[in-house]
């Protein structure tokens, strides 16, 4: 039978209204709509074939959560005794930076600013103080009204040079965003928004609760990182899509994606002589924890590598799956094969815009360092073989090679999976 013939065939089915009511009321859950909803679900075999690859994974991820959580607590830094104080800033004058040690300005004086500020909290809330602090085109500008944060490390509370004015108070606008950030979703997404947002929490208590802490604890930082990616894996997936075999054929190429980027992180990581020492962070925490923790600075740029390509395979993943079971609803005569070769072309404009969102975030995290590079007059070679902008080569390589793994390996599950399932 020719194509035209098939597709004359298949036109001919019954509604796709009918075809439901009918499963409905027959209570049989195999039932095939072309419409949006649920997947359908799967096979006996295939379920079988699911359970049997994602269930040691699980078990195993939750085994790896046990021996790494540190039960035993965690390591302190030496100067984490330092307070942050809330203060609002009541008047701006000119200061004589020479003065900044005593907190006193100068008449007439002036290349500093003295900030008269009323601290909230804090051992002595309600007092007054003044800070004298730098004009110089590096510093914050001060006015009026401002709410600041101060850092006192001890000593006498009632002293102005006891007080540091270290950062501005962000907490109202953050909490502004994100709440308008929560609607949007709810607005859209409505019931799977809030499942969505669901999700994003528990992403953040394993991060914080769980990664962190035990990457503190002097653990091997890539094997906490991908305990705790596969974590955040299976709790958002399936919080956020349902349980069915789509869900789980997106799981399945989400691990195999990450498998591979930890390997090729490690193999590449190794090979360019990358030390994890080059970002000042790193240098910053292993200064500030002196002896209180035993880290592993490439261990620990290998985690990023992990945990910061986790949600774009997440995305790619999920879309590809999507785009399988959505071909099949459209035509369910399409052959595994059929089903992997449409989707493909689906994968192909997906992941060009992937790899393309990958490069340029990395590229907008780093343009002050790109800036820096570019004005120091060095030639294109001797700027990307610098460690820090090699680091950041080797991790948008490595994310996008597991990127492009990831397209051919879940769409060759979910078209395996959905040619398989129940169909009338």
């Amino acid at each position: 039978m020719g194509r035209h013939g098939r597709d004359r065939v298949l036109s001919q089915k019954p509604p796709v209204g009918q075809s439901q009511s009918h499963d409905l009321g027959h209570g049989h859950g195999h039932g095939h709509g072309h419409g949006h909803g649920p997947a359908e679900p799967a096979s006996q075999r295939v379920r079988t074939l699911l359970f049997a690859l994602l269930v040691p994974c699980m078990v195993a991820t939750v085994a790896g959560v046990l021996l790494l959580y540190p039960f035993g607590g965690v390591p302190k830094a030496p100067n984490a005794a330092t307070q942050q104080i809330a203060a609002d800033v009541r008047a701006v004058t000119a200061a004589d930076c020479a003065q900044a040690g005593s907190g006193q300005a100068g008449p007439g004086a002036k290349d500093c600013l003295a900030l008269s500020l009323l601290m909230t909290d804090g051992p002595v809330a309600g007092r007054g103080i003044v800070s004298v602090v730098p004009t110089d085109p590096t510093s914050p500008r001060y006015t009026v009204g401002d709410k600041v944060v101060l850092s006192y490390a001890g000593g006498d509370p009632g002293d102005s040079g006891s007080y540091i004015v270290s950062d501005f108070q962000r907490g109202t606008s953050l909490w502004v965003l994100a709440l308008l950030f929560a609607a949007s979703v709810l607005l859209l997404g409505r019931w799977r928004g809030l499942a969505a947002l669901v999700a994003l929490g528990v992403s953040f208590l394993v991060l914080i609760g769980f990664v962190l802490p035990a990457i503190l604890d002097g653990r091997n930082p890539l094997a906490v990182a991908v305990v705790g990616s596969c974590l955040i894996m299976f709790a958002v997936l399936y919080l956020s899509h349902g349980l069915s075999a789509r869900t789980s054929t997106a799981v399945f190429g989400t691990l195999v994606s990450l498998g591979l980027i930890g390997a090729l992180g490690t193999i590449f990581t190794e090979a360019a002589q990358l030390t994890g020492l080059g970002a000042e962070d790193t240098q910053d925490l292993i200064a500030s924890l002196g002896n209180a923790a035993h880290l592993d600075p490439q261990g620990l740029l290998l985690a990023g590598f992990v945990i910061g390509a986790l949600g774009v395979l997440d995305d790619v993943t999920v879309t590809q799956t999507s785009a399988v079971w959505e071909l099949r609803r459209a035509n369910p005569a399409l052959s595994a094969a059929g089903l992997f070769a449409s989707a493909m072309r689906i994968g192909r404009d997906h992941l060009s815009s992937a790899v393309n969102t990958l490069v340029l975030a990395y590229a907008g995290a780093s343009l002050p360092l790109l800036l820096l590079f570019t004005v120091s007059g060095r030639g294109v070679g001797q700027t990307l073989s610098t460690q820090v902008v090699a680091t950041e080569v080797v991790r948008t390589l490595v994310g996008s090679i597991g990127l492009v793994a990831s397209v051919p390996i879940t769409t060759g599950v979910a078209a395996l999976v959905a040619s398989r399932e129940k169909t009338d």
